[in-house]
């Protein structure tokens, strides 16, 4: 009889996938158990489990102290959870989802700036109260010959640039170094935002990205700007845009991302220029099925040959 390789399940990210494992290998879910529990799971796999399952967005830090750990897959794009400095010191392969949930998250990006834009979230609350009969919703904007500004033009940005050009907006974006691609490119925040009416942050997770969404941009982006984030929750200054919001230097904002989910801040649930999702970016059952049929292959890749499909290079 044929024994299960073991896999280390790290955190509950999707039960569909999750169930997969379970089904085709010797699963230990760490996430099941009581912090005092967990160091008692590591030893005793010791020497016999060289792979983990985990969100790329948070990673039980534990993991690292399994010396026979050679490969974390990940569920996600972005794979901010993962400590790269220990996995590099310690030779772990990485894998993530990329590409499979560009669609999803494109989709939910250009529906968020149309919500924002013509500011539909209201409209619905001013449609249940009754307020239509006192008078007329106050109007909205139109997409066209508007300028779409794009922080971090990646895969994902290519998505929506390729949805968003049916509307009739310009498309500008800031990344490291220009792209071979026909769009305005700016060096700097700043000047995107000011060449911007609608600034979309695409931006990594990271150290380097942490607040560079602040106040000097957001006041380049004007009082009729309209800022939207998919992105990651670090990139923004929270303080800066809620003053932003409060104070009209912006319009309105469209935020799927936050520092600390699932916390938000509460400043922002006060306002009403703000619409305000629960990271659902990827969030349709098509896309995360993809997303977890990827950490399969992945796995079994490396089972079988000791290559993989996703390898993340660096974080």
């Amino acid at each position: 009889m044929t024994t299960k390789p073991n896999v280390l399940v790290v955190n509950d990210f999707h039960p569909e996938t999750l169930e997969k494992l379970d089904f085709f290998y010797e699963t230990h879910h760490l996430w099941r158990l009581d912090d005092a529990e967990k160091p008692e799971l590591l030893a005793a796999l010791e020497g016999h489990c060289e792979i983990a399952a985990s969100a790329s967005w948070m990673c039980d830090p534990r993991i690292y102290e399994l010396d026979s750990l050679k490969l974390i897959a990940a569920f996600g794009v972005g794979v901010d959870g993962i400590d790269f400095a220990a996995t590099g010191r310690k030779q772990i392969k990485v894998t993530n989802t990329p590409d499979v949930l560009n669609d999803g998250v494109a989709d939910l990006a250009l529906t968020l700036i149309l919500s924002t834009m013509r500011n539909l979230v209201n409209a619905d609350h001013f449609s249940r109260s009754g307020a239509w009969t006192a008078g007329p919703f106050p109007f909205g904007s139109s997409m066209a010959g508007k300028t779409l500004g794009i922080a971090g033009l990646g895969r994902i940005g290519e998505a929506i640039v390729q949805r968003a050009l049916p509307f009739k907006v310009n498309i500008a974006y800031h990344n490291r170094r220009p792209k071979k691609l026909p769009y305005s490119y700016y060096p700097t925040l700043e000047a995107l935002a000011e060449a911007s009416d609608i600034l979309l942050c695409m931006l990594p997770g990271g150290e380097e990205t942490d607040n560079v969404i602040n106040a000097a941009v957001l006041e380049k982006l004007g009082p009729e700007g309209v800022f939207v984030n998919v992105g990651r929750g670090n990139a923004v200054d929270d303080s800066a845009l809620v003053h932003a919001l409060e104070a009209g230097k912006i319009r309105a904002a469209g935020l799927d991302v936050y520092k600390n989910e699932p916390s938000i801040p509460e400043a922002y649930t006060a306002l009403n220029n703000v619409i305000l999702l629960p990271h659902v970016g990827s969030a349709t059952a098509e896309t995360r099925r993809e997303m977890g049929n990827l950490v399969m292959q992945n796995i079994a890749s490396y089972l079988c040959d000791n290559t993989l499909i996703t390898e993340v290079g660096e974080g």
